[in-house]
């Protein structure tokens, strides 16, 4: 599947979440998604790079623009070194927290995209990509 673009993003602050939010609301909207389509992959894009800050201790995110096809999508991978996530079967649960969130914010996000897949090894770090078509 061809990449057309990438952009590499460092989140060690709270200042870098707000940009990651910037940087894909802007990459959603050139390959023409929808508002709300636009709005889900924000969504779920703000929540894990809050996540990476919060409990992986900063990382970066890659956004990247693929075509397969007719089809234009938006991936962004979020990558840390933190102490990773022992149970993923368990975090992904709607109400499982390790902090004090209210626990919907990796199934959450998973539900507000196409496609999401979440990679963790304990005290490795965490990586989680999520793609959204259009």
């Amino acid at each position: 599947m061809p990449t057309l673009k990438s952009e590499v993003l460092p989140v060690v602050s709270e200042n870098d979440i707000v940009y990651v939010r910037q940087a894909v609301r802007k990459w959603a909207i050139e390959i023409k998604c929808s508002l709300v389509d636009q709005t889900k992959v924000v969504t779920a894009a703000s929540e894990l790079a809050r996540n990476l800050l919060i409990y992986g201790g900063g990382g970066e995110v890659t956004l990247v623009h693929l075509q397969e096809g007719i089809r234009n999508g938006l991936r962004v991978i979020f990558a840390d070194q933190g102490p990773g996530i022992p149970d993923i079967e368990q975090a992904l649960k709607d109400g499982f927290t390790s902090g004090k969130g209210m626990g919907l914010g990796l199934g959450g996000a998973k539900r507000l995209v196409n496609e999401f897949d979440i990679e963790s090894e304990v005290n490795k770090g965490t990586r989680i990509t999520i793609t959204k078509w259009r």
